[in-house]
This record gives structure tokens, sequence and C-alpha cells, in this order.
């Protein structure tokens, strides 16, 4: 058993997710927003969204498919959130109580090993506590939170909108 919409709601899913993603190459290459490591983080959870959308749509799965592929994009979008929150915590420091900013990748990658590394990064910056834009008083670690709490809701709306065979 299908359900009627599954492949429409993971292709919308996957649209979204690129509209997104279009946004924030937007804010990077014409306004000129360099993208800190939390903010790498989050693009990455949206692209996994994506990705678990865009191949849940062409796969078309029945009940147990949908469920996995739902939780999968649940997973991408909690994680996201995180790492929104988190920046948003970083902005609400002090400047002496800020981690240290990164040395380079490149140097990181010669010096470190890679689990370092990839804590480090996810830990967040100096840098992604700065401020650089706003819309209607918002940051964008707010606005992309906002984005993750309402694909947290699809999902779970998602989740409970799945028919169960009748027996």
């Amino acid at each position: 058993m299908r359900l009627i919409c599954s492949r429409l709601n993971f292709l919308i899913a996957f649209l979204f997710a690129a509209v997104v993603m279009a946004a924030a190459l937007y804010l990077e290459y014409v306004v000129g927003l360099a993208p800190c490591p939390l903010c790498i983080a989050q693009r990455l959870c949206i692209i996994g969204f994506g990705l678990t959308g865009l191949t849940a749509a062409i796969h078309n799965p029945a009940i147990l498919g949908f469920r996995i592929y739902t939780l999968v994009a649940l997973f991408f979008v909690l994680l996201g959130g995180s790492f929104a929150w988190r920046q948003i915590w970083l902005q609400t420091l002090p400047p002496e109580a800020l981690p240290s900013c990164l040395p380079s990748l490149e140097y990181m990658l010669e010096v470190l090993p890679f689990q370092e590394i990839l804590s480090l990064f996810l830990q967040g910056t100096a840098d992604c506590a700065e401020v650089n834009w706003t819309f209607l008083t918002l940051s964008l670690p707010e606005w992309s939170l906002l984005v993750f709490i309402a694909l947290t809701l699809g999902c779970l709306w998602q989740l409970l909108l799945t028919r169960r065979p009748s027996h």
C-alpha cells in the first residue's frame, strides 16, 4: 500500500531544500557572506535532507519505506537545527567567552587527527558568533533554525499521516 502523494511530498521536500541552498549560495556569492563552520554544517544537513527527499521521490516507497525515509530526513533536520541552535547560543556569548578562531583547514589536516578537526569544526568558532546579516531583525542562524523547525514539524506531520494497513 502506498501513500497517495508520498512521491509528491518528497519531491516538494527536495525542491524546498534546493531553494534554501540557492538562498545560502546567493548570500555567499552575491551578498558576500562567508559561511562559518556551523553554517557549512547546516548546509550539509539541508543537502542531506534534500537528497533524502529526492531519493525517496525516485523510489516512491510503500509505508515502511516512507517512514524510514521520513526518519532519515528528520535526523538531518534535527542535526541541522542543533547546529543552528549552537550558533545562536554562540552569538549571545560575550566576546571573551567565545572559542578562538580555527587555523586554516589545510594546516589542520596536516597536524591534527580527523576526529579532532571534526570536533573543532562542529563546536563553532568566534567567526560563528558574528552577526553579519539580519532580515526582519533575525540573524541568519535564527532564520535557519526557523527553517529546521518547520522541516521538523513537516517530518513529524508526515509520520503521523502515514496510513496503517488494515488487517
